[in-house]
């Protein structure tokens, strides 16, 4: 990503002993940098928002998106005859840098500010200006011969350009999600199979519970991610729609009455995504619902992710006190006051995203009920919540697979223990042998910490052979079904 723009040649009437230039609006003059590719709009932006002090650079994706969306204007324009061909090639020449990487610093605008966006779209405006500038011989803020807003701008309106830009940027963002959440399921089936004879005892409302396979518990995971991506992807189609070509409430007013479906054809060119333009412009500008969808399901997947994590560090608790019966690969030194200690740091820091996400959702839901008439002036903070939730989800998400997931190992020893001495294993014996005789190997089990096929055998109940086939992990996770009749208690036990 270029740090700054391309001057090795001083543009024509550049004075180089100067160091700032001068840009007029109807406030007033500023002095901006000589070389900066921002112009008045901006400075004011940054001095009236010193918010976040993070700069909308942060999300590259959505400069990109405002590159791509101001591209697709550009050809519409000369399209339909209403911007200058050479000047539409040159606001095309810069956006394609932009979206090379080229510039992002340049801008610079908080991510949130007042205007519903306004700042954004003005130093979109003015960056892609002085880039086109540049790169024709001419100075930065020589608008006389391509204007930031007249040329640029043309057939535009924040209000149409900015949500479109969000969503454009949601869909890029999304895509980077969905592709590590896969990866994620993926990594938890993997080990769902690599577990899959592996019995442990199952838990409910943290007592022991019946036996499963740790298999069983790791593909419970793969599914809950491959439930999650299901609506993660049913929510992309959703921000296709866009209002682009409604300019300042929906009317379309300053644009040619053909320029909303032409734009939309560029657009859907320029990005491969299947945009549609929405069927009431003047509801579609003021309309914040399809953000809130995505970040209710975005926050859905993210506590789910938790609730996963919650159960990784309980069952990697210990490594002596604890539950033992997996272990993290060890990332760092726990404690600076224990020696050997290694906490579950992975399973954390995901634990935390979640925590944001959701604290998002509720400013996302906030700022869509905040929105006025016919427009929505929070957008900014939506978009911010949203861009921010879904680059933490993802690199979450990828942190989790590479440096905890693909590293698990089961404790065998810890297992087997477990299990051998469980009373949830009486369960699978209750049909056989009976509740009353169940229920006193149960005492005898937890009172003496015996195994629990021994006690079966010395109290003449069944045969070792028999009681080891009752109690095999494929009958005790229930791998194995049992469909017939099962004589009970003085039978002869079908086994």
């Amino acid at each position: 990503m270029t740090s700054s723009p391309s001057l090795t040649d001083t543009p024509t009437g550049t004075d180089t002993d100067t160091p700032t230039r001068t840009e007029t609006d109807s406030l007033g003059s500023v002095d901006i940098p000589r070389d900066a590719l921002w112009g008045i709009h901006t400075a004011r932006a940054l001095e009236n928002f010193p918010i976040s002090r993070r700069p909308i650079s942060v999300y590259p994706d959505l400069v990109n998106a405002l590159a791509i969306v101001k591209q697709a204007a550009a050809r519409a324009n000369r399209e339909l005859g209403v911007l200058d061909a050479r000047k539409a090639d040159w606001i095309e020449a810069a956006c394609e840098r932009i979206r090379a990487g080229e510039f992002h610093d340049q801008f610079v605008v908080g991510v949130i500010q007042g205007g519903a966006g306004t700042s954004t779209n003005m130093n979109a405006n003015e960056v892609i200006a002085n880039v086109a500038l540049v790169a024709n011989g001419h100075a930065p803020g020589d608008y006389s011969v391509l204007h930031p807003l007249d040329d640029v701008n043309r057939s535009q309106s924040t209000n149409d350009v900015y949500p479109t830009a969000v969503k454009l940027a949601l869909c890029f963002s999304l895509d980077r999600l969905l592709a590590e959440h896969e990866q994620l399921r993926d990594s938890f089936a993997e080990k769902g199979h690599e577990f899959a004879h592996i019995l442990k005892v199952g838990r409910t409302q943290l007592q022991d519970a019946v036996p499963m396979t740790l298999g069983q518990e790791f593909h419970g995971f793969a599914t809950t991610l491959t439930e999650d991506l299901s609506r993660l992807r049913e929510t992309a189609p959703l921000l296709w729609e866009i209002n682009l070509g409604a300019t300042a409430i929906g009317t379309g007013i300053t644009a040619d009455p053909a320029y909303a479906a032409t734009v939309c054809r560029h657009l859907r060119e320029l990005t491969g995504y299947a945009h549609v333009t929405a069927a009431d412009l003047v509801e579609a500008t003021s309309d914040a619902g399809v953000f809130m969808t995505l970040s209710g399901v975005l926050k859905r997947s993210a506590i789910k992710l938790s609730k996963i994590c919650n159960d990784l560090r309980l069952l990697s608790s210990g490594p002596q006190a604890g539950f033992g019966e997996i272990t993290l690969p060890a990332r760092q030194a726990g404690s600076s006051i224990m020696p050997g200690k290694v906490n579950p740091v992975i399973p954390e820091v995901v634990n935390q995203v979640a925590f944001s996400v959701a604290g998002a959702d509720t400013t996302v839901t906030m700022a869509a009920e905040g929105g006025q008439l016919q427009l929505n002036a929070f957008e900014p903070v939506i978009a911010h919540s949203l861009l921010q939730s879904l680059a933490w989800m993802t690199g979450g998400c990828r942190t989790l697979r590479v440096n905890c997931v693909d590293g698990i190992t089961a404790n065998l020893d810890r297992l087997d223990t477990m299990v051998s001495t469980s009373v949830g294993v009486v369960t699978a014996l209750t049909p056989y042998i009976g509740y009353a005789a169940a229920s006193a190997l149960a005492k005898t089990a937890l009172l003496t910490h015996r195994n629990i096929a021994d006690l079966v055998v010395e109290a003449d109940l069944m045969s070792r052979e028999r009681v080891m086939k009752l109690i095999s992990p494929a009958r005790l996770s229930g791998i194995e079904a049992i469909t017939a009749a099962i004589p009970v208690v003085d039978g002869d036990p079908a086994i």
